[in-house]
């Protein structure tokens, strides 16, 4: 079984080297319009042209984050969803991100210094193990992060954990139906968001047996081929190019929105 320590560590080196070409493939980086779907312009406005942010959705767009609410993001990474959080709390509310990767965490701190914010904080840390303290989060929020994780039972568990009774989560993320072996042993796919992704029943089988209650996809979208091979395209400055095969994959991996609540 791979070592989790290990894991994590590529995943970390992958994104680190993508933030520090200034995108996640060897050409030019991506404009704000190929972001992910869900963003208003304005929200896309609060972070700098340089392909620093990757998704699959905006956790946020219809998340019943109120001022005054504490918001824990998953995997902060650049912290578009920081500073979008932190607009919905307001000054009496309070964000937190937490990120792995040092790259990502000096990314999100300056953007949020950019912003001026006073209510945002970046933690390192990783998700299994999150800094945060036990009961203390109203929401929990991720935006295509949780795939990456080698011990997603654990991550699940930790964030039952940190939400206060009553608290809700909203996680965008990528799944994925009958992945050949292949796709979940190249690391370079699961950096981009598609190996390391598990069956949807699986996932929400795993959000419940944590403790939460009343979860549920809000939303999906499947990825036809042409979608599969620029994901891939993640990957493509390491390897020379996505793997034709994926193409085969249309319909079987897409992203979800997931909503639940802790009890």
């Amino acid at each position: 079984m791979p070592d989790p320590r290990s894991k994590r560590d590529e995943v970390s080196r992958f994104y680190t080297g993508a933030l520090q070409r200034g995108s996640y493939c060897c050409g030019p980086a991506p404009s704000k319009s190929a972001l992910p779907a869900g963003y208003r312009p304005e929200e896309l406005d609060l972070l700098p042209d340089d392909g620093s942010s990757f998704g699959c959705g905006n956790p946020l767009a219809f998340a019943a984050v109120r001022a005054g609410h504490v918001v824990l993001d998953l995997g902060a990474g650049a912290g578009l969803d920081l500073l979008i959080a932190a607009e919905k709390v307001g000054p009496a509310g309070r964000v937190v991100g937490v990120d792995m990767t040092d790259a990502m965490i000096e990314a999100a701190r300056a953007s949020v210094t950019r912003a001026g914010l006073q209510n945002v904080e970046v933690r390192k840390g990783i998700i299994e193990e999150l800094p945060v303290e036990t009961a203390s989060v109203d929401h929990v929020i991720s935006n295509c992060v949780i795939n990456l994780s080698p011990e997603k039972e654990r991550v699940f568990a930790e964030i039952a954990r940190v939400l206060r009774p009553g608290g809700r989560i909203r996680i965008s993320d990528i799944v994925a139906e009958d992945l050949p072996e292949w796709v979940r042993a190249d690391p370079e796919l699961v950096g981009a968001c598609i190996g390391g992704a598990i069956p949807e029943a699986e996932y929400i089988a795993g959000l419940e047996r944590a403790g939460l209650v009343d979860v549920r996809v809000e939303e999906r979208l499947r990825y036809d081929a042409r979608q599969l091979e620029d994901m891939a395209g993640i990957a493509s400055c390491c390897c020379g190019g996505a793997d034709p095969r994926l193409a085969r994959l249309a319909g079987r991996i897409w992203s979800a929105t997931f909503s639940g609540r802790k009890p």
